[in-house]
């Protein structure tokens, strides 16, 4: 399947995604919770009608990507950015059934519009509860973070009736179990508890691997029940990566190898321009028949064709000899990178490839010259 592709490209599995999908409808049977895909992991438009026949609909951090779930998925359509500019809420009050503040200023600036298009508004809430370790950029929680009113500046004056906030939105987790939600919750509820009883809903965010393998989903649903029964709110719960978790594919060919101290391979990949999460978080991506570095005979450097020294991937082993014009798979590839590709360097960006469940590999999106043109003119 992966040597009759054009490389590098990345190839979507629906029959995958369905089986994830499959997951999310069932948490929201059981829980009652309202189940949102976070467009931030995955944007992979054409698969919308397919993910809202399971699923409550969509979530999102700005403009274009509200504008997106609303056109290309029309059920729930949520928002939550750290601040709005206006010619944007000017648009989302139109498009969105919940928007979400960063602060109470925020929300002042823009009270008027949303009651006037009788948008639910919902402040986000920072319960200073650290639950990762090794990421502190992705810890909403970290000391300094600008994500979330803390409880001594929260205003309850603000809840409901005259004040017009509706729910709360709490966001602390990343690629987590249930336990670290159960613990987060138990901050949140000792520091805003009493607030809880005077809102419509609470949105316990993302970073929910709800579609892990390990994911104790029976823990998640019975604190979605106990949040309902106890405080009378709909909940929502707004996952990205796990509507497309091991579901894609990143094909790769190898175009060179040489030699500095190892050998390297030299990818038509980059990790710069189409798995930026490796050099971010950083992480080390998965790949098929690939191993830690010496467990196998043949040890190798994975880079790219990018003039940026650090642009790795990262070191690998494999049972056999990887020759120039070899094909390497990097898996779990559908989330965080498709939304992040760039064309540093004029390196095209992958193409965009759907493996339907016969078999069948579909061509969703071909780019060229002109998707790196048209941001630089």
């Amino acid at each position: 399947m992966f040597e009759n592709v054009e490389t590098p490209c990345y190839i979507v599995d629906e029959a995958k995604i369905k089986k994830n999908l499959a997951i999310l409808k069932s948490v929201e049977e059981e829980s009652g919770a309202h189940v949102l895909l976070a467009q931030k992991a995955f944007s992979m438009f054409s698969l919308y009608p397919l993910i809202g026949q399971y699923i409550s609909g969509t979530t999102a951090s700005g403009l274009f990507e509200a504008r997106l779930g609303y056109e290309k998925m029309g059920k729930e359509n949520h928002v939550y950015a750290p601040a709005y500019k206006v010619e944007h809420m000017e648009e989302l009050v139109k498009i969105c059934d919940h928007i979400i503040f960063n602060s109470f200023a925020q929300y002042d600036k823009f009270s008027d519009m949303v009651k006037k298009a009788g948008v639910s508004a919902g402040i986000r809430i920072n319960p200073m509860c650290s639950t990762q370790e090794g990421h502190e950029i992705y810890d909403p929680c970290a000391f300094g973070s600008r994500l979330g009113v803390t409880k001594e500046n929260f205003r309850e004056d603000y809840l409901f009736g005259e004040g017009g906030i509706e729910g709360l939105h709490v966001h602390t987790l990343c690629e987590q179990n249930s336990d670290a939600l159960v613990t987060t919750f138990k901050a949140v509820e000792e520091q805003f508890g009493e607030f809880l009883y005077k809102v419509k809903w609470l949105n316990l965010g993302g970073g929910h691997h709800i579609t892990r393998s390990d994911y104790d989903i029976k823990a998640l649903v019975e604190l979605v029940r106990y949040i309902r029964k106890k405080y009378d709110v709909e909940v929502y719960l707004e996952p990205g990566e796990a509507i497309a978790l091991n579901a894609g594919y990143l094909v790769t060919e190898v175009m060179d190898k040489v030699k500095n101290g190892m050998e390297i391979l030299i990818l038509d990949a980059s990790a710069a321009c189409h798995m930026p999460d490796v050099l971010e978080m950083p992480y080390r991506p998965p790949l098929r028949d690939g191993f830690e570095p010496q467990e196998k005979k043949y040890t190798y450097r994975l880079s790219s064709l990018t003039c940026l020294a650090g642009d790795v991937i990262g070191d690998y082993s494999f049972d056999k000899e990887i020759k120039i014009g070899d094909r390497l798979v990097f898996e779990d590839m559908a989330i965080y990178s498709m939304v992040k590709n760039n064309t540093f360097n004029g390196i095209p960006l992958p193409d965009i490839l759907l493996l339907k469940e016969d078999g069948h590999i579909e061509n969703v999106k071909t780019f060229g010259y002109e998707d790196f043109k048209v941001r630089l003119s």
